[in-house]
């Protein structure tokens, strides 16, 4: 299974338009303290948008909803339904990914089966309400290496406030890709944004 090394994380899809013109092809929808209904729709209309532009859909803390809508996976944080529950509700069809701010979280969703694990933060974000204490290249690249150590090999992706000057560091510590909001969607043109992201990982990490 590929795990591409740009994620954008949107709450809508009028962003995921956007962000898809200028070649983003792995979505994650995330959505907070909407009724179910409202959610649905929501995914529903990103999903429409990533068919349109064969981009992958993952929904974020909602496993049931992905299952429901038939999404290409979901995002668990911390708090959310273990990841080997979710394996189990959703079957080896559908990507799991997890969230950790340790090297001991990244063991612990490798040792569960995750197809990747998103790593942060990297420094402070305003997008995400409960912040985990903040990384650093330091904490990425010291996690790196006790990856390598252990023979932990799942794709890890850096969050978190990244912008699009930190990609090469954060490629030369050893993550897999990027995980971002903000430094797309609210920019003044986030198509051309997106595109200055995927032209960067494309040049630093060739398929």
């Amino acid at each position: 299974m590929k795990i591409n090394s740009l994620h954008y994380i949107t709450t809508n899809a009028e962003a995921a338009e956007l962000a898809c013109q200028g070649g983003v092809r792995w979505l994650q929808l995330r959505v907070k303290n909407q009724p179910p209904a409202i959610w649905k729709q929501l995914a529903l209309d990103a999903q429409a948008v990533c068919r349109r532009y064969g981009a992958t859909l993952i929904i974020n803390d909602n496993p049931a909803l992905a299952q429901e809508i038939g999404a290409d996976g979901v995002h668990l944080g911390k708090e959310d339904l273990p990841p080997a529950e979710a394996c189990e509700m959703l079957g080896s069809k559908f990507i799991i990914g997890g969230t950790a701010n340790t090297f001991a979280d990244v063991q612990r969703l490798a040792a569960t089966g995750v197809d990747y694990v998103g790593l942060g933060p990297f420094r402070f974000t305003s997008t995400k309400e409960k912040l985990s204490p903040i990384l650093g290249l330091a904490g990425y690249t010291e996690i790196m290496r006790q990856c390598q150590a252990a023979g932990i090999t799942v794709p890890i992706i850096g969050i978190g406030g990244i912008t699009l000057g930190d990609v090469p560091a954060l490629l030369a510590a050893g993550l897999h890709g990027v995980a971002v909001s903000g430094a797309i969607g609210a920019t003044e043109n986030p198509t051309e944004s997106a595109a200055l992201f995927v032209n960067e990982l494309s040049a630093l990490k060739p398929v």
